[in-house]
C-alpha cells in the first residue's frame, strides 16, 4: 500500500488547480470505458462525486489492460497525475469534469459481482421497490440516496443546534418499557427474568417526557426512535424517528411559537430558498374540516369546500335531502373553467376517488353562461331535481362563476369531509395547481378532545389521554364529553400532519377524570397508570409539548413520495425487512429461555415459523 494511505482526495475533489499534482483516489467503479484498444477510461464514484480517469499504453499497456477487465461496483485504488481534460471534452455536469487522473497504479481493493440492477442509471423508477430494498446496500450507493441522507443529517444537526441554543436539554428516555394506550398496538418483548410479563417498545416518550417536567428538567428535547404496530402507507414505518420536546410553565401559544422558529431555521439552514416565514399561519380544527374537509389541509391551491346543506335540506334532488335529514352535510366545490376543462372520463375518475373515501358517488353541476328563463342556473342530469333558487344558493356557495363545474358529496359529517377533500387534492395535483417544492406550514389547533365509535359508541382519545381538556363548564367532562375541544394543535405541511402536541394535564384528579371518560375501570387506571398519577402528587408543574415526525419532514423537504427513500434501512409495507428477512422464525430453545412457547394461528399448519403463530407467556 501506498505511504500516501489509500486517498489524497475524494472522488469529488479535484479542479483545474490540482493540474499537476500527484494524487490517490479510491473508490467504486462506476463505468468504463474502452477507446480504440489503446486508452480505457474509469469513472470512479465515492460519496463525494465522480472523477475520470485515463489509463493509457503510453503510460504502461499492462495497466490499461487491467483496468479494462473491471466490473462496475469493483472497489480501486488508484494513483496518477492530475492533468486538463482535452479543449472541448470538459464535463461541465460535473465539479470535476475540467480534470481528470492520469493513472499511474491500480490496486483492486474488491472485485464486485454483477450487480441486480445499474445503479449508474440516473432513474431507478425501473427497478421494483423490493429489489431494492433486496439489495438495500447498493440501493445506498445511488446519488439520490445519499443525498436523502446528507439532508437529513443537516437537518437534524440544525434542530439539535437551534433548541441547544434555546436552553433544551437532551435526553434519552426508555426503549424497553410499559404498555400504555396511545392509539396503535404496541410491539411487546418477553422478560426472560420476569417470566409472563411483557415489555412493550414505546410508541412515543409520552409518559417520560412529562415525568420529566415534574422531575424539574423545564426544557426537554429529544430525537427518540418510536415503534408502532399498525398498517403501513407511504408516509408510515413500523419504527419512526420524532423530535421530542417538552417544556414547563408555558401555554399553547408558546409552544407553537418555539417548534415554528426550531423547524422554520432548520429549513433554512438545509434549503435557504424554501425558508418559510414567521409566524406561521394558524387555523381551528372546525376551519380545515369546513373549508378544507381535512385537519391536514394542503394550503399550496384553492379550491376550498363549501356546506350547503341548509341551502339543500328540503331539495328534490334526494341524494342531498336525505343526507341532511340524517343528520349529515352537503359539501361543495367550485372547479374554475371546470366545465369544458374536465371531460366524463376526468369526473368518473374522481368519483372513484371520492368512492375510495367512503363516499356513495360525487354529484356534479356546470354553471352556464346565463340563467335560463326560470332562473336555472346549472346544467346536469341532477339539476333538474334542484328549483332555481337552490340551484343560485349552490352558486353563490362555492363562488363559481360561468364555466365552472361544481362537484357535491352529501354523506355523514365524516365521510363528506374526507371523500371531498381527497377529490381536491386530486384536483390540486391533475389540475397543475401545485408548484414543485412549495412548502406551505399551518399550524390546526383546538381539536376534539375525543373521538367516539359509530357503532359501539365509545369515547376514544382523539390524540391520546394527557390533552389538556378546554371545559366550558364545571362537570362538561362527565355530562358532554363528546362536545370538548382540547388543548391540542398538529403541525402540517402540504398536507401532511408533521407532528401533534398539546398542553398535557398536570392535575392528578382531571387526569384521573379523563381516564374515566374513555371507560377505563380503576384497576387499569392504577395498574397502567399509577406511577404518573403519583408522580403528579409531588408538585406537577404546567407543562406543554410536541413531537415533529422527522421522516415525513425530510421526505418532503427531498421532494420525495415516499419515507422509504429517506430512512437508511426502511421495511416493506408488510413491515418486512427484504435485506435481513426479518421477521424471522425463532429457535424453541430461544423460546424457552423467555418463558414463551408459539403454537400455529387456528386454521394454519404447524410448520412454517412465526407468521400466523400465537404466543404463551409464562409456560
Amino acid at each position: 500500500m501506498s505511504s500516501q494511505g489509500l486517498r489524497t482526495h475524494t472522488c469529488g475533489a479535484l479542479r483545474a488547480g490540482d493540474v499537476g499534482a500527484t494524487v490517490a483516489l479510491s473508490g467504486w467503479v462506476n463505468s468504463c470505458r474502452s477507446m480504440g484498444g489503446s486508452l480505457v477510461f474509469v469513472d470512479l464514484r465515492d460519496k463525494y462525486g465522480i472523477t475520470q480517469v485515463a489509463f493509457d499504453d503510453s503510460v504502461d499497456p499492462a495497466l490499461r489492460q487491467a483496468a479494462q477487465g473491471l466490473k462496475p461496483e469493483s472497489v480501486i485504488h488508484v494513483r496518477g497525475t492530475v492533468r486538463p481534460r482535452p479543449a472541448g471534452q470538459a464535463n461541465a455536469e460535473r465539479a470535476t469534469g475540467a480534470v481528470e487522473v492520469l493513472a499511474a497504479s491500480l490496486e483492486v481493493l474488491s472485485a464486485a459481482a454483477t450487480p441486480p440492477f445499474d445503479l449508474a442509471a440516473a432513474d431507478a423508477s425501473a427497478v421494483s421497490d423490493e429489489l431494492r430494498l433486496q439489495y438495500r446496500y447498493l440501493d445506498l450507493r445511488r446519488a439520490r440516496p445519499q443525498r436523502n441522507l446528507k439532508l437529513r443529517h443537516d437537518l437534524l444537526l440544525a434542530l439539535r443546534n437551534q433548541l441547544s441554543a434555546l436552553g433544551f436539554t437532551e435526553v434519552e428516555t426508555p426503549i424497553l418499557t410499559k404498555a400504555t394506550p396511545e392509539g396503535a398496538r404496541d410491539y411487546l418483548v418477553p422478560s426472560r427474568v420476569h417470566r409472563g410479563k411483557w415489555y412493550a417498545l414505546p410508541q412515543s416518550p409520552q409518559i417520560f417526557k412529562q415525568i420529566l417536567m415534574v422531575a424539574g428538567l423545564d426544557k426537554y428535547f429529544q430525537v427518540c426512535r418510536c415503534f408502532r404496530d399498525e398498517d403501513l402507507r407511504a408516509d408510515r414505518q413500523p419504527e419512526f424517528t420524532q423530535l421530542d420536546v417538552e417544556l414547563s410553565f408555558v401555554d399553547q401559544e408558546q409552544v407553537i411559537e418555539t417548534i415554528s422558529t426550531a423547524v422554520a431555521q432548520a429549513v433554512t439552514a438545509v434549503l435557504p430558498a424554501s425558508a418559510p416565514a414567521l409566524p406561521l399561519p394558524v387555523m381551528t380544527w372546525a376551519e380545515a374540516m369546513e373549508q378544507y374537509g381535512s385537519d391536514k389541509p394542503d394550503l399550496r391551491f384553492g379550491l376550498r369546500l363549501a356546506d350547503v346543506t341548509e341551502a339543500l335540506r328540503n331539495s328534490g334532488f334526494g341524494v342531498f335531502s336525505k343526507a341532511a335529514a340524517a343528520g349529515g352535510r352537503v359539501r361543495a366545490l367550485a372547479v374554475p373553467g371546470g366545465a369544458s376543462g374536465l371531460s366524463r372520463k376526468d369526473i368518473e375518475s374522481l368519483e372513484a376517488v371520492a368512492k375510495d373515501y367512503g363516499g356513495k358517488g360525487l354529484a356534479w353541476f356546470k354553471v352556464a353562461g346565463a340563467p335560463g328563463a326560470d332562473g336555472a342556473v346549472l346544467e346536469s342530469g341532477s339539476s333538474k331535481f334542484l328549483a332555481p333558487a337552490e340551484q343560485q344558493a349552490l352558486v353563490a356557495a362555492t363562488g363559481a362563476g360561468p364555466g365552472d363545474l361544481i362537484l357535491t358529496v352529501a354523506d355523514s359529517f365524516k365521510i363528506s369531509a374526507a371523500a371531498l377533500s381527497a377529490v381536491r387534492v386530486a384536483l390540486g395535483r391533475k389540475l397543475g395547481l401545485i408548484q414543485a417544492g412549495e412548502l406551505r406550514f399551518t399550524w390546526v389547533i383546538d381539536f376534539p378532545m375525543f373521538e367516539r365509535d359509530e357503532e359501539t359508541g365509545a369515547l376514544s382519545p382523539a390524540h391520546h389521554p394527557f390533552c389538556m381538556p378546554k371545559e366550558q363548564y364545571p362537570g362538561q367532562l362527565e355530562t358532554d364529553p363528546a362536545s370538548l375541544p382540547a388543548r391540542s394543535y398538529d403541525l402540517v405541511l402540504n398536507g401532511i400532519e408533521l407532528g401533534s402536541g398539546s398542553v398535557r394535564i398536570h392535575d392528578s384528579g382531571l387526569q384521573h377524570r379523563v381516564f374515566q371518560a374513555i371507560g377505563l375501570p380503576e384497576h387499569e387506571i392504577r395498574e397502567r397508570f399509577g406511577f404518573v398519577l403519583d408522580a403528579f402528587r409531588y408538585g406537577a408543574p404546567p407543562h406543554a409539548g410536541f413531537a415533529v415526525g422527522l421522516d415525513r419532514l425530510v421526505m418532503i423537504l427531498a421532494g420525495e413520495e415516499s419515507i422509504r427513500e429517506v430512512i437508511a434501512f426502511p421495511k416493506t409495507a408488510t413491515a418486512a425487512d427484504l435485506m435481513t428477512a426479518a421477521p424471522t422464525e425463532v429457535p424453541d430453545a430461544q423460546l424457552a429461555e423467555l418463558g414463551v412457547a408459539s403454537r400455529p394461528a387456528p386454521g394454519t399448519r404447524p410448520a412454517g415459523g412465526a407468521t400466523g403463530a400465537t404466543f404463551e407467556a409464562g409456560r
